[in-house]
């Protein structure tokens, strides 16, 4: 049995998952799981379709980045098949056939990819540490900005509206302690100023 994964990173992909989904139907998938998550999400489907799979089944997804966030987790995947007897196909990798690792040639060009990865992957963090070292010696360099702090103003402004913390927290998609921490930094503003 083949069984397909299709996944886009937003909800507004809607596009993008029914040209997948169109794909994995039309190399006979007969049963896809589907989600629209980004990859350093939680992938529910793609946990229910790797648990789904049975000795002699086809893994099959359209292309690499719809499967895996990264080089180890594409290993880690491939691993947690090859144990149950699943082969994995990818029908598009840039140019070339499908990869296909039920075959011997299939198994080779994973091997390939996953070894150019690791070591492009490698290559670009040394790069960044670099910048970043340069960068902090020409006194550029102040990390990222937090996230939440960013979004300050809204949090005062929900707050002096009435909105408890807890629905802060909801409405703008992070942490309650977040929330506290930010109004707690406005309360300390206020007393420095006042004194």
């Amino acid at each position: 049995m083949l069984i397909g994964y299709a996944r886009t990173s937003s909800l507004s992909q809607v596009a993008g998952l029914e040209g997948q989904e169109r794909e994995l139907r039309e190399v006979g998938c007969e049963k896809i799981f589907r989600e629209q998550v980004s990859s350093v999400a939680q992938r529910d489907q793609l946990e229910q379709a790797l648990d789904f799979c049975r000795e002699g089944d086809g893994f099959v997804v359209t292309k690499l980045d719809r499967l895996a966030r990264s080089v180890s987790d594409l290993l880690s995947i491939v691993n947690r098949l090859e144990a149950k007897k699943v082969s994995l196909r990818v029908l598009s990798m840039s140019g070339t056939q499908p990869l296909d690792t039920g075959t011997a040639t299939g198994r080779l060009m994973l091997s390939v990819i996953g070894a150019v990865g690791q070591a492009e992957r490698e290559a670009m963090l040394e790069r960044q540490r670099e910048g970043i070292a340069k960068a902090k010696q020409e006194g550029r360099y102040k990390g990222r900005a937090p996230t939440v702090r960013r979004r300050a103003t809204e949090i005062i402004r929900l707050k002096e509206a009435g909105v408890r913390p807890s629905e802060i927290a909801v409405r703008l998609g992070i942490g309650r302690a977040s929330v506290y921490r930010v109004l707690a930094e406005q309360a300390d503003a206020y007393q420095q100023e006042a004194a």
